[in-house]
């Protein structure tokens, strides 16, 4: 262990200065393999994957729990919607104590707190308490942080300086959620439906729990707190409101996606969508990025809103679930490389110290852009049928584009 500094002596240098392991000569090397070598990060990077995979298990557990209890899915509905704009207005906040006081110190608490709340949740349903009591628990889990962001925080200060590491960096931060939202609702509905409704989530806050604190441990890769030289918001940064009307737009696009493809094909062939945005962040991450980001975000969103015209072909042409399994997994192609690159702006327009305030801001929108997407693919499927639906996230797709290029023409 280190001495302290008040002794003088010298501290360890940080895991960037550290050389990377030597290969022969015109060798071309992994970029994962090279990323994942770099001391520390396999062991923050395995509890940053336990820790987020409840992500995609809590909303899918709470339905089942709250449902199977009270036989209202307008009721698990309500609930997981409240705790999802808890977390809009909580989360930030969360962001913004992280780069003021450490990772370690605010992640830790914060988890704790969120844990409490679900198995404040687990006891109320199971104990058939006033349906309020159910609001009030859920919201408390407002509190969890985003895992995410911490993650992309200590690699873009691990490679600061370096933006085609960083581009790797965040390639791979973009697989793992996709990979997360693929597992997460399919091991949250086996627990609930093997063992017993409440397992789901009772499961997610062990695992929540149990991977932030294996991330907060991992001292070495943390970001420094710097001192605050920003008292306002990242909100305020020149180009930031346009970029995160961007991801709200963006966002709208995987909430109308779920809701229309659940009703006319099941959710079970949502997974082809995240399975081709999975694949689609590891292999945009191997590239170099070139040009200037802002134009290679308008070239992903342009790529996208071709894309997610397919499902919409697909629907209206044709019966066959295989060619719009094929058609959704083209479209899932799209949603990774502009979300990277959108990320990746996002941590050049954050000021310094402000890094996971900055990327939280971004989550915020996204998940804002998400409930809003639900709420309208739901009202056209009701009103225009399942085919018409899918030009919701069509539509929405090209308003990310027209936001994004409106804002890059004034900048």
């Amino acid at each position: 262990m280190p001495p302290d500094t008040a002794t003088g002596a010298r501290k360890k240098p940080p895991p960037q200065d550290r050389p990377a392991p030597s290969t022969a000569p015109g060798a071309r090397v992994n970029p994962y393999r090279r990323l994942l070598a770099t001391p520390g990060v396999r062991a923050f990077t395995a509890g940053n994957l336990l820790a987020r995979l409840p992500a995609g298990m809590f909303s899918v557990s709470a339905v089942i729990m709250i449902a199977g209890a009270h036989g209202s899915y307008a009721l698990a509905g309500a609930i997981t919607a409240t705790g999802l704009a808890a977390m809009a207005v909580v989360a930030p906040w969360t962001a913004r104590l992280v780069d003021r006081y450490g990772q370690a110190r605010v992640a830790v608490p914060a988890t704790a707190i969120a844990a409490l709340g679900s198995l404040a949740l687990v006891l109320c349903v199971h104990y058939d308490a006033p349906v309020w009591t159910l609001f009030a628990a859920y919201a408390a889990t407002a509190t969890t942080p985003n895992t995410g962001g911490m993650s992309r925080a200590r690699w873009a200060h691990i490679h600061r300086g370096d933006p085609a590491a960083l581009h790797t960096a965040n390639s791979f931060e973009q697989a793992a959620d996709e990979l997360c939202f693929m597992l997460g609702p399919v091991l949250a509905a086996t627990l609930c439906g093997a063992l017993f409704p409440e397992a789901g989530t009772l499961a997610g806050a062990v695992l929540m729990m149990t991977g932030v604190l294996i991330f907060a441990a991992q001292r070495a890769t943390e970001p420094p707190v710097a001192p605050r030289t920003h008292s306002t918001s990242p909100f305020r940064t020149a180009g930031m409101p346009t970029l995160l009307a961007a991801f709200l737009a963006t966002g709208a696009v995987f909430g109308a996606m779920e809701v229309v493809s659940i009703a006319h094909a099941g959710g079970a062939i949502l997974a082809l969508q995240a399975a081709g945005s999975c694949v689609a962040g590891l292999l945009y991450g191997s590239l170099r990025p070139v040009g200037n980001v802002r134009r290679r975000l308008l070239l992903c969103l342009a790529g996208m809103t071709a894309l997610m015209s397919l499902p919409l072909l697909a629907a209206a042409s044709t019966d066959s679930r295989l060619v719009l399994a094929g058609c959704l997994l083209l479209a899932g192609a799209a949603t990774a490389p502009t979300m990277v690159t959108g990320m990746t702006l996002v941590q050049r327009l954050t000021p310094e110290g402000q890094l996971n305030e900055g990327m939280t801001l971004a989550v915020t929108a996204l998940l804002g852009g998400i409930a809003a997407g639900s709420a309208a693919g739901g009202w056209m499927v009701e009103h225009a049928g399942t085919v018409t639906g899918y030009a919701v996230p069509m539509g929405a797709a090209g308003l990310a584009l027209v936001v994004a290029a409106a804002g890059i023409r004034r900048s």
